[in-house]
């Protein structure tokens, strides 16, 4: 259209903070799956933090991130993706051997830290006190579950 400026959807100012780490994650998981690196590298800080969970050689989206492996060698497709204050959780499976959760800490709208579970089932909970900023700590303790299907796998819990 001439005469119109889009805003990209990543710098929009009237987005709320979660509708846009969402977004962010969204572009992180198109840009890997096109093979884009360097908006993967935008979109990071240089001193990210990771952490991992499973079995050794599944640390997939890790060896992505740093290049030891290309994006295409392992496919990640969220199947959903769900901001929880300032972290987004996506979740992902290929059949029944492969099921994976990634928790993304996001800070002035780059990437800070990573954490990958990888055929780990996770359940995240609100561990601050009752009394922390009424009104805004939900009904529920537990923020968000593990959607698996019916796979046996070893639980954990990550308290935010």
């Amino acid at each position: 259209m001439a005469g119109k400026t889009l805003i990209s959807p990543l710098s929009d100012p009237n987005r709320d903070p979660k509708t846009h780490n969402k977004a962010i994650l969204a572009e992180l998981y198109n840009s890997l799956a096109r093979g884009e690196t360097e908006t993967v590298t935008r979109l990071l800080t240089a001193d990210l933090e990771w952490w991992f969970h499973g079995p050794p050689h599944c640390q997939h989206m890790m060896r992505v991130l740093t290049g030891e492996s290309l994006p295409g060698d392992f496919k990640f497709q969220p199947r959903s993706i769900t901001a929880i204050d300032d972290r987004v959780i996506a979740e992902g499976w290929e059949g029944t051997q492969a099921y994976w959760v990634h928790v993304w800490t996001l800070k002035d709208g780059l990437i800070t830290q990573f954490r990958e579970y990888f055929n780990t089932w996770l359940t995240v909970r609100d561990l601050r006190p009752p009394g922390w900023q009424v009104g805004l700590r939900p009904a529920s303790p537990t923020l968000w579950q593990s959607h698996a299907m019916n796979l046996s796998l070893p639980g954990l819990v990550l308290a935010i």
